[in-house]
């Protein structure tokens, strides 16, 4: 069974979303991942940043669901700025997904270290804050599945990373995003690619 998710609904969510500036997933971005969901199908999705919750809607979609839901499909996302999380609380409630999405007001960080969920996860998808992407990374290797898929957004940070970008502004950010690229270059544990789609999407197979 596929969730049926309110098209006009989410594209007044993503309209307000841009008026407002707040960052979401870019429409390249976000049909390259539709198709890896198309293809899993997972059951379980972790989320680490939800801004409003327009992703995760969409991810919904796709998810696996049995007869009344009985394996307890669902979307778990992370949100650290509140009025963001309250819009998206409102949002999920507004596209009747409050049985599929779970939002966590929390900081990820601190929150991921202590979820007790390991093997849980077909997807993860990170799209927080770029200069925590390593703590990301490490704790969705401990939650994911073998098998499963991590999925990052916005690795290229606007072309600084591939370039020779060091100033001061975003260094960290850049610096952190460098070794996320590495680190899923070098572990043997991952098959990785990164595409130059949106502002750059990591896409890394889990082999446990």
């Amino acid at each position: 069974m596929k969730l049926i998710v309110d098209d006009n609904k989410l594209d007044n969510i993503k309209r307000k979303a841009i008026e407002n500036y707040v960052p979401i997933l870019q429409d390249d971005s976000l049909k390259l991942i539709e198709v890896i969901l198309h293809m899993i199908k997972p059951k379980k999705i972790l989320e680490i940043g939800t801004a409003v919750g327009y992703s995760a809607a969409i991810f919904a979609k796709y998810l696996e669901i049995d007869e009344n839901n009985k394996e307890g499909s669902y979307i778990k996302t992370i949100e650290r700025n509140e009025k963001r999380f309250k819009e998206a609380t409102e949002n999920i409630f507004t596209l009747n997904l409050t049985e599929y999405i779970i939002p966590v007001f929390a900081d990820a960080t601190e929150y991921l270290t202590n979820l007790k969920e390991d093997d849980t996860y077909d997807v993860i998808f990170i799209d927080a804050a770029k200069g925590q992407y390593m703590v990301f990374l490490n704790e969705a290797k401990r939650l994911i599945k073998s098998g499963g898929v991590i999925i990052a957004d916005n690795v290229l940070f606007k072309g600084r990373v591939l370039g020779g970008y060091n100033e001061h502004r975003h260094r960290t950010a850049v610096t952190r995003l460098r070794e996320y690229i590495d680190n899923i270059n070098d572990d043997k544990t991952l098959d990785s690619i990164l595409l130059n789609v949106g502002d750059g999407v990591a896409i890394s197979i889990v082999n446990k």
